[in-house]
């Protein structure tokens, strides 16, 4: 594998805290690299150990006007967790949105960024507190094809209407592509932030991906040291720089 999916990336109004939030919500450890920035990862956690995908809250002026296809679903063990688990978010500041076409408690966070809680599944039994990772797509078999050759995680299910990758270590979250109509998409702030190994080369790794069919994308990133490109279906994500 030559790149990692590492963390979903949330624009917020304050990364402190919104990153608070979400550190009490998933149970993790908060960190930050530089003020504006605020990182999120499971205690203990070394990258690049594929057992979770991380949380990178970035601080921008205006996050409204972000719009991105990607949200998070939370993991619960039982009926009663998840109904506990419903309360505990809302006392932190998330509020109740519905219910989603999956059977999803949907809420959002305290600066309304739209996430799920699911019932208790089997799937997700190992998964850690982010069950699944999920785009919204027009079409779930052609994206899984690119992410597929992308990150190298392997293919768990493959229908018109979904697709799921994992690790191909078999642990962490699923990655799940969603076949879903342009009316029913709820724009969020999170996008995929993915990372070379330690020896690869980056330019090189966008070769690949530019040839797997992603192209440029300009965002105002100026001369960042990462690399921001789109999907096959025009969703960004960053290509970061390696450790």
């Amino acid at each position: 594998m030559t790149l990692q999916l590492v963390q979903v990336n949330l624009k917020a109004r304050d990364d402190v805290v919104l990153g608070a939030f979400w550190a009490e919500a998933l149970g993790w450890g908060l960190d930050s690299e530089r003020p504006g920035v605020t990182n999120l990862e499971p205690v203990g956690f070394t990258w690049p150990d594929p057992s979770a995908v991380c949380v990178d809250l970035v601080r921008v002026p205006d996050p409204e006007s972000v719009r991105y296809r990607v949200h998070i679903e939370l993991a619960t063990a039982s009926e009663a967790h998840r109904a506990e688990l419903v309360a505990r978010l809302e006392k932190l500041g998330a509020t109740l949105v519905g219910t989603g076409r999956d059977g999803a408690t949907v809420m959002a966070d305290p600066e309304g960024n739209v996430f799920g809680v699911l019932e208790p599944r089997a799937l997700h039994r190992d998964t850690g507190p982010i069950a699944t990772v999920v785009v919204d797509c027009a079409d779930a078999r052609a994206m899984v094809r690119f992410w597929g050759e992308a990150i190298g995680w392997t293919v768990h299910e493959l229908t018109d209407e979904r697709a799921l990758l994992r690790a191909a270590q078999g642990v962490g979250p699923y990655l799940e592509f969603r076949r879903t109509p342009d009316d029913e998409v709820v724009w969020t702030r999170l996008h995929l932030d993915v990372r070379p190994g330690p020896i690869v080369d980056q330019a090189k790794e966008v070769a690949r991906l530019e040839g797997l069919g992603a192209t440029r994308a300009d965002v105002g990133q100026g001369d960042a040291s990462w690399v921001v490109l789109a999907d096959p279906e025009g969703n960004e994500f960053c290509v970061l720089a390696r450790r």
